[in-house]
C-alpha cells in the first residue's frame, strides 16, 4: 500500500518568515509552492514542507539529509555563507573539520533557523 506512496518530509517552523529567509540566503532554496499549510521545496524531484507550528524541533536527529556528490565542498560553501555545523566527538561519531566518515557516507550536519537538525551527506 503504502510502497508506491510518495514521501515528504516536513519540517516544523515557528517563524515561517525567518525560515523561508535562512533556505533562500543561507541554501540557495526558493520554494516551489506556497499555501496556508506553507513553503514547499523542491531538490532534485524530491520535495520537503515547512510548516508554521507552535512546536519547536528538538534538533537531537535529523530531520531531513542532502544527499550530495562532494560533501567537503557543500560543508566549505556552506560556512562561507555563515553556517555553524555541529561538531561530535564520541565513540559512535567524530567529526574532523565537521565532517564525519563511516563505511559508507561522509556527513556533516547543522541547524536551520528554526533548530531543525539538517544533514549533508556524500555516498561512498
Amino acid at each position: 500500500m503504502l510502497k508506491k506512496a510518495r514521501v515528504q518530509t516536513t519540517l516544523p517552523a515557528q517563524d515561517i518568515s525567518r525560515a523561508r529567509s535562512f533556505y533562500s540566503t543561507k541554501l540557495g532554496l526558493e520554494p516551489v509552492e506556497e499555501s496556508a499549510t506553507g513553503l514547499t521545496y523542491e531538490c532534485a524531484g524530491s520535495r520537503f514542507l515547512l510548516f508554521p507550528s507552535q512546536g519547536k524541533s528538538s534538533g537531537t536527529h535529523t530531520q531531513i539529509g542532502f544527499v550530495v556528490d562532494n560533501v567537503e565542498a557543500e560543508v566549505s560553501e556552506l560556512k562561507r555563507k555563515g553556517l555553524t555545523f555541529e561538531e561530535y566527538n564520541s565513540p559512535a561519531l567524530k567529526t574532523v573539520n565537521s565532517i564525519a566518515t563511516t563505511e559508507s557516507t561522509k556527513g556533516a550536519w547543522f541547524k536551520d533557523s528554526e533548530g531543525n537538525l539538517l544533514g549533508v551527506v556524500q555516498l561512498l
